[in-house]
């Protein structure tokens, strides 16, 4: 797909009309984070009624919010830092995982793991795309997922670079959109997204 969601929900009944609108925008992945009470919830709720969706869970810190967000049905796990432990656990249990690096020395912990998908992670606050570029030339093995200042505008020049998988955001799901119920504003910024990777990818 290229983009998906990163999103914060307080509300577990905002989930299904959330991924009614992403779907709608054809955008059927999004990361849930465990930042708030209702995540789990609202994992279990879309993966219930919108199996469609492929749902994910962000800001993984813990074992036991590994546990967790698997046991609410998440399909894969990402993590803001590279957590052996975490890791480990998910890999063991034949979990996807993504974790969050910024230096090449996390990266190679995810390599010597076997991993090859890993989540670049802040990575406008670490240098953008000039710094990933650096990092990556090294390690060839790796492919990478930048989220943290990742907008509709620098969107292209991320997946641009052949070794980035995909991108994702808060853009697309803001928080006061969420609260303020806006499914049609979510909707209209989700679909943008999927315009925006289909014409880098036509280009």
């Amino acid at each position: 797909m290229g983009v998906f969601p990163i999103i914060v929900i307080d509300d577990a009944a905002d989930a299904r009309p959330l991924g009614e609108a992403l779907l709608r925008a054809g955008m059927p992945c999004a990361e849930i984070t465990f930042r708030t009470a209702a995540a789990a919830e609202s994992i279990r709720t879309l993966e219930r009624e919108l199996p469609e969706l492929l749902l994910g869970a962000g800001t993984i810190l813990s074992v036991d919010q590994a546990k967790q967000a698997r046991d609410a049905g998440a399909r894969f796990v990402l993590t803001p830092g590279f957590s052996p432990t975490v890791v480990d656990f998910c890999l063991d249990r034949g979990i996807p995982i993504f974790p969050g690096v910024s230096t090449p020395t996390e990266i190679q912990a995810g390599l010597e793991r076997g991993l090859t998908v890993l989540k670049f992670f802040p990575a406008e606050a670490m240098g953008g795309l000039r710094f990933l570029k650096a990092v990556a030339a090294p390690l060839a093995a790796a492919r990478y997922l930048p989220t943290g200042g990742i907008s509709l505008e620098n969107l292209g020049d991320y997946l641009r670079f052949d070794r980035v998988v995909a991108c994702a955001g808060t853009w697309i799901v803001k928080k006061d959109w969420l609260k303020e119920k806006r499914f049609d504003r979510i909707e209209a910024e989700a679909a943008a997204a999927v315009r925006r990777v289909g014409e880098i990818r036509g280009s």
